[in-house]
């Protein structure tokens, strides 16, 4: 049998509830409270690393793209945006907001690993929150590191595995606050920076930076730290 990054369970567990992507009050209300931060992250990033003020020209895909909260924002800032995602229900449901916002993004069906097995290449690439729900973590790597085309761009977001991101991100976030369903997320599939770093520099590609997202309870906002990588954090990398 092949390798694959797919984990059923994992695309059931989204799949189940692709319709609620676009709820700004529903089981994905997480993402949305993070979404104008981390879209800034990722504009702000690729507009130094390219030296420019638009993605246009720029390919980019979205790996686990979802409902396509990130890939719709993107393609406004000028990409030319493709969106992949393991279950179809969430590309179907990205595929129908995109169509009724009047944005033309490519939406695929399809793994990582089967995207880089036909050779395709991007400017920028993205995989954000996926790798702690894939299968198989090396083949991931593996697989996003070879759509970067030279010159170009990979950002990965994930959770680092510490005692301080169970409390938030699991205690926390799933069963005190229930901002997430519970099992959401398995903290011993978290992975520290060094689990992500390494292997993607084995796979050719050279670290740039890493960024903490951090949350203030006192204001209920997000923002970007430089040293807080206890939770969420955001490596980028650019291949040579």
């Amino acid at each position: 049998m092949a390798a694959t990054t797919l984990d059923a369970d994992e695309i059931e567990k989204f799949a189940s509830i692709a319709a609620e992507w676009w709820d700004e009050q529903g089981k994905f209300a997480p993402l949305h409270k993070i979404n104008p931060t981390r879209i800034r992250y990722i504009r702000d990033t690729a507009y130094a690393h390219f030296g420019c003020d638009s993605l246009k020209g720029k390919t980019l895909v979205d790996i686990g793209c979802g409902g396509g909260l990130v890939a719709e924002p993107m393609a406004r800032l000028g990409a030319k945006v493709t969106g992949i995602d393991g279950a179809e229900k969430n590309v179907k449901t990205a595929l129908a907001h995109a169509q009724a916002m009047q944005l033309t993004i490519d939406y695929q069906a399809t793994t990582a690993e089967e995207l880089a097995a036909s050779g395709a290449q991007f400017d920028v690439v993205l995989a954000l929150e996926i790798v702690e729900h894939v299968a198989d973590v090396e083949l991931f790597l593996q697989s996003i590191a070879k759509l970067v085309k030279p010159g170009g761009l990979l950002i990965v977001s994930t959770l680092n595995r510490t005692m301080k991101s169970y409390a938030l991100a699991i205690v926390g976030a799933e069963v005190v606050m229930r901002w997430l369903p519970r099992g959401t997320h398995d903290w011993k599939k978290f992975l520290t920076p060094a689990e992500v770093i390494q292997p993607l520099q084995a796979a050719g590609l050279k670290h740039q930076h890493s960024s903490g997202m951090v949350y203030h309870p006192l204001t209920r906002e997000w923002s970007m730290s430089a040293t807080d990588l206890d939770v969420n954090y955001y490596v980028s990398f650019t291949r040579l």
